[in-house]
């Protein structure tokens, strides 16, 4: 029983993982390579924020989204996608902060849901179901 309990953990951490990489990878491209005017119409913020920032959130997000799936899945220092979840956590928790100072109060519960997945990510993966490495 105690197995097969620990075999669905695997398996929710594992599509967690798929999701949230996925998401943060395709958000973090598009701040990333996308003109400010693209990026304008679906986050108005970026006209008021700092290029250079922007770019660097961009590039965070697509680390934090390959450090969710790359150590797991090779399993090559594979507690450094605990790290990358949990770097997710204080990415979020900036952005969260970040939208409340400009009155965006409508983006804070993704920010939130984000958050609280990737926390799942670390709390399971380092606790419930951690990944060995290879031998």
């Amino acid at each position: 029983m105690e197995q097969k309990k620990n075999k669905a953990m695997h398996i929710t951490l594992w599509i967690a993982q798929g999701l949230l990489a996925a998401m943060f990878i395709m958000a973090g491209f598009m701040k990333a390579s996308q003109p400010v005017e693209a990026l304008a119409e679906a986050l108005p913020w970026v006209t008021a924020t700092p290029l250079g920032l922007v770019r660097f959130i961009g590039f965070c997000e697509i680390l934090g989204g390959l450090g969710l799936l790359l150590p797991s899945f090779l399993r090559i220092k594979p507690t450094l996608t605990v790290w990358a979840a949990l770097g997710l956590v204080a990415v979020m928790v900036l952005a969260a902060g970040f939208h409340a100072t400009r009155g965006e109060f409508s983006a804070i519960g993704m920010n939130v849901i984000l958050m609280t997945v990737a926390a799942f990510i670390a709390w399971g993966r380092s606790k419930k179901a951690p990944i060995l490495a290879k031998s």
